[in-house]
């Protein structure tokens, strides 16, 4: 699992690939999210690449109240980030949207979902390699499950993926909130150097594709 920093030497503009695990911290405050949303609000969660990025794209549309990274759709307990680095747990990098479902429907979210990454690479997203980084669509119960057959559907008959849709559906069963450093990560690290060469351009790209509502 890596990420690459931008690193700008006297002569140089190169960018060089590091894995993340230089930024890991040993202590672990993990958690496990009841998957239960305040009265009156909703959840969901996507998994489409660096949860950094997804937590900054989903939170600047109107009527998301907030976004979670963490991790989801894996088979051990208590996944840290290291322990996820591995590729060895099942679990993908993922965001848990809180939504005002009378401002925004979850298949309205399916729509930011599909704007706001390439659905077409299996395993990859950008320069992030690994399991981790796959492209799933969670659902909750039987309504959601065909919302978000729906939504594949129509994002593979839409003509803007050359390339076969690879996107997972997944049940959303558990959710582990990621270690604090990573929340709202590029709000609190603006400068840093993946942030600045592939989060920010990213986030720019889904504000032109996108043409729902934004902050």
């Amino acid at each position: 699992m890596k990420r690459y920093l931008n690193i700008i030497p006297a002569l140089s503009l190169l960018l060089v690939l590091i894995s993340c695990d230089a930024i890991s911290q040993k202590k672990s405050d993990v958690r496990k999210v009841k998957l239960v949303a305040p009265k009156g609000k909703a959840i969901a969660a996507f998994a489409e690449g660096c949860f950094w990025c997804s937590e900054h794209i989903f939170e600047s549309v109107v009527g998301i109240d907030s976004a979670i990274s963490g991790y989801a759709g894996g088979n051990v307990p208590n996944p840290t980030y290291d322990l996820v680095n591995t590729e060895t747990t099942g679990h993908a990098e993922t965001v848990l949207v809180y939504y005002n479902p009378k401002i925004i429907s979850y298949a309205e979210l399916c729509k930011i979902f599909f704007a706001s990454h390439d659905p077409t690479t299996p395993n990859q997203q950008g320069p992030d390699r690994g399991s981790s980084y796959r492209s799933i669509l969670f659902y909750n119960g039987p309504t959601e499950k065909a919302m978000a057959e729906q939504a594949v559907k129509n994002i593979s008959t839409s003509g803007r993926f050359k390339k076969a849709i690879v996107t997972q559906l997944k049940p959303l069963t558990e959710f582990y909130r990621a270690e604090e450093y990573h929340q709202d990560y590029i709000e609190h690290n603006p400068n840093q150097g993946y942030v600045k060469a592939v989060s920010m351009p990213r986030f720019e790209l889904f504000k032109k594709t996108y043409k729902g509502k934004l902050r």
